[in-house]
């Protein structure tokens, strides 16, 4: 876990820290983009954040439809009331699907969870702010960038400071061993943590199948981990996958278990002949030759072991040659020799 305990002195947070405050210090409009992992948006209005946008977070929308308070069919309704509106702001408070208190609520926990999204991922680089003003639930008064990023941080530090800390995107628990006598007496929080920590989801994907924010799921999973309920499967060494090429299955032909390994008969062939070279001659009438047939492997004639059995020939010292043919001549004049002319012969330098 030491990602989470390092995860403040990182060079992306300071690129994301000067590049708020330089839009706040020019009073900027517009959004700022943070590329990375998960990333996001920041829109400001007059150099305050007023909407954070990342896929590592669910927005306001997802907020409103995972906890049940709008439905599916209501919020398109909505949409088409609202002719092309991203937001429809003024048709939830019309309906009485929320009220306006209430909505501003949501939205501002919106923004801030969307922003623990983006500090506690990876900030690669900050684009240069774009004028094009966007925001998606956006809130009333616009929130300061450092103390926005200070909230983040100081919810990273919390994070951290647990004694099984997680990362929104990097763990997937799964259910512990705990009784289902116990698990009925769990608040409901923790039993949708229970029902939805199936090893496969991380505190984000349950954040956005639930509804809730990515920093209550986070710390909901790492304190359940230090209370026993959910457990991290053990990492297994995958081996790596070999590559097997498909081989002809015409040509293959099935041999019965047991039987030696066949060779293929030119190869056979070819070393008979060596064989046979090999041997003495031997004075009596020769083997006959064993027909061969189309597609069989000839067999070598077989030679009963006895007392008159001829033995394997001796190569006489010397009689390959070789040592003849590379010595020097008797007559000739050595390598030696060669080297005590060349010392003899006359140059100018030498004088001799």
């Amino acid at each position: 876990m030491s990602g989470v305990r390092d995860s403040l002195g990182r060079v992306g947070y300071d690129l994301l820290s000067r590049a708020l405050s330089e839009c706040h210090g020019a009073r900027a409009t517009g959004k700022l983009r943070a590329s990375g992992k998960p990333g996001g948006v920041f829109h400001l209005r007059d150099g305050c954040v007023v909407a954070v946008e990342s896929p590592g977070a669910p927005g306001a929308e997802a907020r409103l439809l995972r906890s049940g308070r709008v439905s599916g069919e209501q919020w398109a309704e909505l949409l088409r009331e609202a002719d092309g509106t991203r937001w429809p702001g003024a048709g939830l408070i019309a309906h009485g699907y929320a009220g306006a208190a209430q909505l501003r609520v949501v939205c501002m926990m919106a923004m801030q969870d969307a922003a623990f999204a983006v500090v506690a991922g990876d900030v690669e680089a900050c684009g240069p702010l774009d004028d094009i003003y966007e925001p998606y639930a956006p809130v009333d008064l616009g929130e300061v960038p450092g103390r926005l990023l200070q909230d983040a941080a100081r919810k990273l530090a919390a994070v951290a400071a647990l004694p099984r800390p997680v990362r929104p995107d990097r763990e997937r628990p799964v259910r512990g061993a705990v009784p289902d006598d116990m698990c009925e007496q769990l608040p409901p929080p923790q039993k949708e943590l229970l029902t939805h920590a199936d090893g496969r989801r991380t505190a984000r994907d349950i954040a956005f199948a639930t509804g809730l924010g990515v920093y209550t799921v986070t710390v909901g999973i790492a304190r359940m981990l230090g209370e026993g309920l959910l457990e991290l499967p053990a990492e297994s060494g995958s081996a790596p996958r070999v590559t097997v090429r498909d081989l002809p299955t015409g040509a293959l032909r099935q041999r019965p278990s047991g039987a030696p390994p066949a060779l293929d008969p030119e190869v056979f062939s070819a070393l008979a002949v060596a064989v046979a070279a090999q041997e003495p001659e031997t004075p009596g009438p020769r083997p006959e030759p064993v027909p061969r047939t189309e597609g069989a492997v000839p067999a070598l004639p077989r030679r009963e072991p006895g007392v008159n059995a001829p033995s394997l020939p001796r190569r006489e010292p010397g009689a390959s040659g070789i040592t003849e043919t590379l010595a020097t001549e008797r007559t000739g004049a050595g390598w030696k020799g060669f080297f005590r002319l060349r010392q003899r012969i006359w140059t100018p330098d030498s004088g001799t």
